[in-house]
């Protein structure tokens, strides 16, 4: 399950940033996303949450959006993780 949710982060990431082919999946848990990918600005945000939402299945509230959420990759996936858990 937790590979599965992985690889559709990753997915997610790619198409909603228009990374380059194969960056993300180069990420690792320390990979840097807001700050640290241009391509993942404020107006982005948005963008990429409603875009997990739908395709992961969840419901993710305003208060828990904050910059630990969007700091790291890993912290990504762990929250994606404990949301499907």
């Amino acid at each position: 399950m937790s590979d599965t949710i992985d690889q559709t982060l990753r997915a997610i990431l790619s198409d909603v940033l228009g990374l380059k082919p194969g960056q993300a999946a180069g990420f690792t848990a320390d990979t840097g996303l807001f700050g640290h990918l241009p391509e993942l600005d404020s107006m982005a945000v948005a963008g990429l949450l409603t875009e997990i939402e739908d395709r992961l299945g969840i419901v993710i509230e305003d208060d828990e959006v904050d910059g630990e959420l969007l700091e790291t990759y890993g912290g990504l996936l762990s929250f994606c993780q404990k949301k499907l858990g």
